[in-house]
């Protein structure tokens, strides 16, 4: 395998990038990954938008409490002699919510990509088409603010907001895809904060919509479906997963 043809397959580009970010893309191959993305800015965008979609879902992820068998189980494989200070760093590491939560979103993402992976698993290969789609949403601080998940085979949207806005008791904000011809329509209002599920058009690919954008509007959202009156807050690249 080599540069050319990893740019010549986008399903091979997304298998690499994922496991690259998520870790599971080991010893010479990642070397040599790391080479190419050198190289290419094109396979750089990819990394990089697999990094700004699976950062954010840590947010979302629960504290997993690490069972009382493992510290002893580490200890014995470790070969390690159980002194006072050994086990105050386990019982430490136990209570540390920060690792168990990055633990936790590690274990999803990776069900996540394994799932699209398998299902490509031969390289050559066309890519399976997905039914799940996501969209991390940014300011023009390229903070995160919202992340949205798209489920077609249900037909529903889950905006999560990530940072909570404080808007004007007189405004909305509403929820629009750009579709790729440059045409906007509004798919809804959403909250300022906390989570909303809003439906999920048909043809919402991310051929036909590489783009979702919310803006700030009078209260209850703009007088045209097809037409935002306001300003672009935040926005983001509409991807499948």
């Amino acid at each position: 395998m080599n540069l050319h043809q990893v740019k010549n397959n986008p399903g091979l580009q997304e298998k690499l990038a994922s496991e690259y970010v998520l870790g599971t893309l080991r010893g010479g191959a990642r070397r040599r990954f790391e080479a190419w993305i050198k190289q290419d800015a094109a396979l750089r965008q990819v990394v990089g938008q697999w990094e700004a979609h699976l950062v954010p879902m840590a947010e979302f992820t629960q504290a997993v409490a690490a069972p009382a068998s493992i510290w002893p189980a580490l200890e014995k494989r470790l070969k390690l002699q159980p002194t006072e200070d050994r086990w105050a760093y386990w019982r430490n590491l136990r209570e540390d919510l920060a690792f168990w939560r990055g633990l936790g979103m590690f274990s999803t993402t990776v069900a996540v990509v394994l799932i699209s992976v398998m299902l490509n698993k031969q390289v050559d290969q066309p890519v399976v088409p997905q039914n799940n789609y996501v969209a991390t949403l940014s300011d023009d601080k390229a903070q995160a603010i919202a992340v949205i998940t798209g489920d077609s085979k249900r037909g529903q949207l889950q905006i999560r907001m990530v940072t909570a806005q404080n808007i004007a008791a007189d405004k909305s904000l509403e929820l629009w895809a750009v579709g790729k011809d440059g045409k906007v329509r509004s798919l809804g209002l959403v909250a300022d904060k906390g989570i909303i599920t809003l439906p999920m058009p048909a043809n919402m690919t991310a051929d036909s919509v590489p783009l979702l954008a919310v803006t700030l509007e009078p209260k209850g959202g703009s007088g045209n479906p097809e037409k935002p009156s306001g300003p672009i807050i935040f926005k983001g690249n509409w991807v499948q997963i």
